[in-house]
């Protein structure tokens, strides 16, 4: 096996650089997808108690923790962006993609455009369902609009970019109509792929709302053996990398490769 060094900095894509870090080892890869408005430090726990055995690899999105600004925050760019920090790392061995809200979104994406390249995806709390259309689009942009103030004090704990209120928004708009769409992406999924997912609502939602979407992944994980739903916590949607991330860890080492 190939010893990789460890490393950080910027790794330069498009219009921006995102910062990257790198733990180096000869273990298997596992990259670090991060929530829609997040930095890498989520998974601290995560790569703490995978420990050794793996080379983790995290980075900043777009205009989150030290990456910087863009004038392009879209999936699109997202998946670029992973490609990106793979070729900059010289990632040639098939990595375990790790993916929390957004970035399992984002996972499932990518190994379903490069299925040969991805080993396995652990999601974190990320479902196929979303707010959509008009009426979806309104609710998350009354939502951000309200939130305008606090956005700057929870950027302190890597929780909102260096984005202004309607690119927040415009983000969440995006990837909801991604999310949603998902449902034959995962069914065709070539790749091991399992969920942990949280019991608690998100920031925005109520009365349950998030666990009874949670359930459209139960006539998927029937139909397609490579998706699996590897544990349920007690957590919210929020806190469950801070809580629960010993089931992450679990589900990283379930998977078959």
């Amino acid at each position: 096996m190939t010893q990789h060094s460890s490393w950080s900095g910027l790794v330069s894509v498009d219009d921006t650089a995102l910062y990257v870090t790198d733990t180096g080892g000869s273990g298997r890869p596992v990259i670090y997808l991060n929530g829609a408005y997040a930095d890498q430090s989520h998974f601290r726990k995560v790569i703490a108690g995978l420990g050794d055995g793996y080379r983790h690899i995290a980075y900043d999105e777009r205009a989150r923790g030290k990456s910087r600004t863009s004038a392009d925050y879209s999936f699109e760019a997202c998946l670029r962006d992973l490609d990106a920090v793979l070729a900059a790392r010289g990632v040639t061995e098939a990595p375990i993609l790790v993916g929390w809200s957004y970035g399992g979104i984002l996972g499932w994406h990518f190994a379903d455009r490069h299925p040969e390249r991805v080993a396995g995806v652990v999601v974190v709390d990320s479902f196929p369902i979303g707010l959509t259309g008009p009426e979806g689009a309104a609710r998350i942009r009354k939502l951000f609009r309200r939130m305008r103030f606090i956005l700057p004090l929870v950027s302190r704990f890597g929780l909102s970019a260096r984005m202004s209120v309607d690119q927040h928004a415009d983000v969440n708009i995006e990837v909801n109509e991604i999310s949603a769409a998902s449902v034959p992406v995962l069914l065709r999924a070539t790749c091991p792929v399992h969920f942990v997912l949280a019991t608690g609502d998100s920031l925005g939602s109520g009365g349950g709302e998030m666990d009874e979407g949670r359930k459209v992944l139960d006539p998927i994980v029937a139909a397609n053996p490579n998706v699996r739903i590897s544990a349920k916590v007690p957590s919210n949607h929020s806190k469950i990398l801070r809580n629960d991330s010993p089931a992450v860890v679990r589900a990283v080492r379930e998977l078959p490769v």
